[in-house]
């Protein structure tokens, strides 16, 4: 299995350091979750029903003509590549890792390279794997660009997958109002906006064949009833929806701000976190951690990627945890 950030336990028991003592930076999950209310007893008393609201309030928030529930967009990243033949499949690198791992595992033959570099020979690949805004890199693409891929794989039955994992901060941005037609593949987690990655919830926005082929592959239940329950109450609350971009846009501004102040000028960056590539990416994740800083390290390239602190008081700790670190 590949490595992901979230591994906090893990750095405590590590380093000796108790876990209230961290300053967890390693996700990019947003760190003000929605605040769930009290699950009701029945959600954990009955079997999850489909009539229970949890699909109008996702088509309603995402704009999409249909959709899928399923454990995450993680679930969705795993199951896609089995409802395919072998194909030769382009997936955006740097980018979360699972996407090509996925489609190798499955048998297809798999080239990893930049958006720039896939978007350029489209013609090459059965299916085109993108992250927007990518993860850790941040690329941001224009829908005009999208469109043309799409339009250039569907014309000879191939897919574009899109992981919209870190687009709840720019909603204008998304292709799910779009994703109804065939070739075009929307992935959403609830996870990262929301704060509700302990929920494992996510959609895949895409036409109604697919969504058939994946609902049978996954089988019934992909998500339990308390995670229905919360899920929708999440998605129908526009006022703190709405609240929640602006802080996002904010502290993520800030972030990129006290990390050039410390050298380390951010490469690429969304609402959620700041990537910055660094020669030393290794020795400042392992120096940080005896800070009891937690980041998310990446080898190919040597880079780390900072989430957003919660206050002032976590970005009091991040700049004295950087003094000297970088230089």
């Amino acid at each position: 299995m590949l490595e992901h950030g979230g591994r906090l336990l893990r750095a405590a028991q590590r380093t000796g350091i108790p876990v209230a003592q961290w300053l967890d930076l390693s996700t990019g999950v947003s760190p003000w979750p929605w605040p769930v209310p009290a699950v009701p007893a029945s959600a954990w008393h009955r079997l999850p029903e489909e009539e229970d609201g949890l699909m109008e309030a996702a088509i309603a928030y995402y704009g999409a003509r249909a959709l899928l529930p399923v454990a995450g967009s993680q679930a969705a990243i795993q199951a896609l590549p089995l409802l395919r033949a072998r194909s030769r499949v382009g997936v955006i690198a740097p980018g979360y890792n699972e996407h090509a791992h996925a489609w190798r595992r499955a048998g297809h033959e798999v080239v990893t390279a930049p958006a720039q570099a896939l978007l350029a020979d489209t013609d090459a690949f059965d299916v085109l794997v993108l992250i927007h805004p990518n993860n850790p890199g941040g690329d941001h693409f224009a829908a005009d660009v999208l469109r043309r891929a799409h339009a250039m794989l569907t014309a000879r039955g191939g897919w574009l997958v899109v992981d919209e994992a870190f687009i709840d901060a720019t909603p204008e941005r998304s292709l799910c109002p779009e994703a109804g037609g065939e070739g075009l593949v929307v992935l959403r987690s609830v996870g990262k906006f929301f704060g509700m990655a302990g929920a494992r919830a996510g959609f895949v926005c895409a036409w109604p064949a697919l969504l058939d082929a994946l609902r049978e592959r996954l089988g019934p239940w992909t998500l339990t009833g308390p995670t229905r329950w919360a899920v929708a109450g999440a998605l129908s609350d526009h006022a703190w929806q709405q609240a929640a971009r602006p802080c996002l846009h904010a502290a993520s501004q800030r972030l990129a701000a006290l990390l050039r102040a410390h050298g380390l000028p951010p490469d690429g960056g969304s609402a959620f976190f700041q990537w910055c590539r660094h020669p030393r990416a290794a020795e400042l994740h392992e120096a940080l951690q005896q800070r009891a800083v937690l980041t998310r390290l990446f080898d190919a390239p040597s880079s780390l990627r900072f989430g957003l602190p919660p206050d002032d008081a976590a970005f009091d700790r991040l700049d004295n945890a950087l003094r000297g670190l970088a230089a």
